[in-house]
């Protein structure tokens, strides 16, 4: 992926932002009310979030990054935007305590369980599984009765690469850091079906990459 400065002035961009940004902006518009609080995990450069804070008409955005690196570049596109709907962006670890997290959170203006939806694009497969079990706890603890959970990236299908590029892409990764790689989609589900959430769709999208979706029940499915 190709990463560049822009104008010095700290925000960074990513070429496959740019070309992802709106087919993601596509699957979310049909599943998001306009005025919905959202929380993003492993947000990058921020570029896709100032674009999609801002086409989906969100209350208000949360961005979060373990880099502090990202965290710069991400005030810095909300700076450059004029973007009130996104929040300056905070330091988030998933695999940190849950408790420690909702308290950073509630810290910051946020206030669990009450985010309509969050939303991770391009972390699993750079990450290790300890990470997707993080998000899954997180999702659990700090989603609203009927959020969503919007993962976006490639996965593998019952064992099976979608493309043979997907595959290359795999192998690079693992030779790069042994605990990443593209996930399967089968122990993803079931890691959220553990911590409660619901499939609620796969999208299939450009370049190999898929869209999924997970939802926490409404509060009286939970008592039922």
């Amino acid at each position: 992926m190709s990463k560049t400065d822009l104008e010095n002035d700290g925000r960074r961009s990513h070429a496959s932002s740019q070309r992802n940004r709106e087919p993601i902006r596509q699957v979310l518009h049909r599943i998001l009310k306009p005025g919905a609080t959202v929380l993003e995990i492993a947000a990058g450069t921020g570029e896709q979030a100032v674009y999609l804070s801002r086409e989906l008409q969100a209350d208000k955005w949360f961005p979060t990054d373990i880099n502090p690196a990202a965290l710069e570049s991400i005030n810095a596109w909300r700076r450059h935007e004029v973007n009130q709907v996104l929040q300056p962006a905070m330091i988030l670890d998933v695999t940190a305590p849950p408790e420690s997290i909702i308290a950073d959170l509630r810290d910051s203006g946020a206030n669990p369980p009450a985010f309509d939806a969050i939303v991770c694009i391009n972390m699993i497969h750079i990450s290790p599984w300890a990470a997707t079990e993080g998000l899954m706890r997180l999702a659990a603890d700090a989603l609203a009765p009927d959020g969503v959970l919007y993962l976006y990236g490639p996965y593998k299908q019952n064992g099976i690469h979608s493309a043979q590029s997907n595959a290359d892409f795999d192998m690079d990764l693992r030779a790069r850091n042994p605990e990443w790689g593209i996930r399967d989609l089968t122990d993803v589900s079931a890691l959220a079906r553990h911590h409660g959430l619901e499939a609620a769709g796969v999208v299939d999208m450009p370049v190999n990459n898929l869209s999924v979706l997970f939802r926490k029940p409404p509060a009286d499915a939970r008592q039922g």
